[in-house]
């Protein structure tokens, strides 16, 4: 997938014919403009992909890609709506965060997977599968993954708690208060 940027010089540039989609090169961090679509992290394979890649440290973007493109085997699809580099934690909480407030949009159609309740700030995400302890406060800006754990009297705002993580209770004078 590509995407359209205004200031493509801090990208990967996929240089490609809009028409069939099929791409020529990719440029990096290009000083001169070659174009406004770039790498967009999101990728279709067929399982064939498996056959290019060796058995060792590899860049599917840069030990990949550029053979497969020089083989006219590569295409793009541009993606449409918002898109935002998530590769820092920083931007990834900042990401979240623009997701969560989405889904607070009636009209979207994961509105109902939003927690509410007692102990809930909203927006939060909790997967049906976590145990969220008693005397918890969780928001705002929370997503909760599969299988995580989460004991009595914690307070979590802002933040990713990943799949099977057990979040404990603080302990008093070795952790600040929020």
């Amino acid at each position: 997938m590509v995407t359209q940027v205004a200031e493509p010089s801090k990208y990967g540039v996929v240089v490609y014919d809009e028409q069939s989609g099929k791409i020529n090169r990719f440029v990096e961090k290009p000083q001169v403009f070659v174009g406004n679509k770039i790498n967009a992290g999101m990728y279709i394979f067929s399982k064939d992909i498996l056959k290019r890649i060796p058995l060792k440290p590899t860049s599917i973007e840069t030990d990949v890609f550029p053979k497969m493109s020089e083989a006219g085997q590569l295409y793009a699809m541009e993606l449409g709506g918002f898109w935002m580099d998530v590769g820092q934690p920083k931007d990834y909480l900042s990401g979240m965060c623009k997701y969560l407030t989405s889904l607070q949009n009636d009209k979207h159609p994961d509105h109902k997977a939003l927690a509410h309740g007692k102990g809930i700030i909203e927006p939060v995400l909790i997967d049906p599968s976590a145990k969220i302890g008693q005397g918890c406060l969780i928001g705002p800006f929370v997503t909760i993954g599969p299988k995580v754990s989460i004991e009595d009297g914690v307070r979590i705002a802002r933040s990713t708690v990943f799949e099977g993580a057990t979040v404990q209770k603080k302990i008093a004078g070795l952790i600040p208060p929020l």
